[in-house]
């Protein structure tokens, strides 16, 4: 049985370019940076957690929430094949019992914060909206899509920001490998966007320079029903 099962939707996906070196401590041992065009990519990522299950079974007030992310991008060579995951910097959601269960069972870094969203249809397109409080400061994402999704594109930059199955956790001694599986997904053509984040009091020092720099990109992919695999330790 899967460790967890849920419907992730609605995934605003805000693209950085990063100096690798800014990553070095971050990267877990038995991983390598995953670089799409010779560029090192960093994500913030706003998405609904929906219909969620622990072991089989929906936790009261926990089924339904949001969830912020910061992430970047790795590769792990196993049985004469690359792994291709995702490290995150930090998790934001609304509930304390996710934080706990995720840094304790996965080593994940979660925070609890009061978090909100909204989706306004304005028949021709739709507005995303993700907010998360730090020191009474509303941080948002806004995305305004077009109404009709579309397949991603073979070798696209989308496909490699979304075609990541892998979650590696950093550990003291070890690295921690779990898998997420779900089925390629559809993205939406983004109208217009707004990014209003303070990153050095979210997410620390050195992510302050992204608060003036402008994203390389901003995708936005219907999401699907995923499951999450139990951990393991990797050599």
């Amino acid at each position: 049985m899967s460790f967890l099962t849920a419907q992730w939707s609605n995934l605003a996906l805000i693209n950085y370019v990063i100096d690798p070196k800014l990553l070095e401590n971050y990267i877990p041992k038995g991983t390598e940076l995953d670089f799409y065009n010779n560029k090192c990519y960093i994500s913030l990522v706003g998405f609904m957690f929906e219909d969620v299950k622990l072991l089989g079974i929906k936790i009261p007030f926990h089924v339904n929430f949001e969830e912020v992310n910061l992430r970047f991008y790795v590769k792990r060579f196993e049985n004469n094949e690359w792994k291709r995951g995702v490290v995150f910097i930090k998790e934001i959601v609304p509930k304390p019992a996710l934080t706990l269960v995720a840094n304790t069972i996965y080593n994940e870094h979660y925070k609890t914060l009061p978090m909100k969203h909204s989706v306004i249809d304005n028949q021709i397109s739709k507005d995303y909206v993700y907010q998360w409080k730090t020191k009474n400061k509303w941080n948002t994402i806004l995305v305004e899509t077009e109404m009709n999704p579309m397949e991603i594109e073979i070798n696209s930059e989308a496909e490699f920001i979304t075609e990541h199955y892998f979650g590696y956790t950093k550990h003291i001694k070890h690295t921690f490998e779990y898998e997420v599986k779900h089925p390629r997904w559809k993205q939406v053509k983004i109208v217009n966007h707004q990014i209003d984040v303070d990153f050095k009091e979210v997410y620390g020092n050195e992510f302050e320079f992204l608060n003036n720099q402008n994203p390389i990109s901003v995708l936005f992919a219907q999401g699907s029903k995923i499951s999450v695999e139990h951990k393991k330790r990797i050599k």
